[in-house]
């Protein structure tokens, strides 16, 4: 996969909440692709919540976040707060819920079991093709740490 001139902001933001959040990049890539939204969108949805900016964080989520100073207008700009704000939502998913990795992430989108499954499929498809782009473009490696009991 070729990376789009007008994805850089996605790209870098992205591996960067990844890294401090410890979600995988790929998935966090892949999240950003699939909710496609854009810095200042609103999308409403037909619970009468928002779907607001980059990472479509949903306005359900911001209320419980408003007593921390998080408001709409935060996760609607443009830049990487959008992205490391969904990072760690994604990263309390992966460590509190039930499930695989797979189904703890698409609870991002969804804890309806079938409108999780569609978005964990569709998800593991895009996470396995940024996957790809990762390993073709970025050095990684493996490190194990060895105490010495001297």
């Amino acid at each position: 996969m070729d990376l789009p001139p007008d994805l850089p902001e996605r790209v870098v933001c992205s591996i960067q909440a990844a890294v401090k959040y410890e979600v995988p990049a790929n998935i966090l890539l892949a999240v950003a692709e699939k909710e496609g939204g854009k810095p200042g969108q609103w999308v409403r949805n037909s619970n009468d919540t928002y779907d607001i900016g980059p990472m479509q964080f949903n306005t359900a989520y911001l209320s419980d976040l408003a007593k921390y100073g998080i408001r709409p207008e935060h996760v609607a700009q443009s830049g990487c707060y959008p992205y490391a704000l969904a990072a760690w939502r994604i990263h309390m998913h992966i460590r509190n819920d039930r499930g695989d990795l797979w189904t703890k992430v698409a609870n991002y989108h969804s804890y309806t079991p079938h409108l999780n499954e569609s978005y964990r499929a569709d998800l593991m498809r895009r996470a396995a093709k940024w996957e790809k782009w990762l390993n073709s473009r970025f050095a990684t490696r493996e490190v194990t740490f060895r105490i010495d009991k001297r």
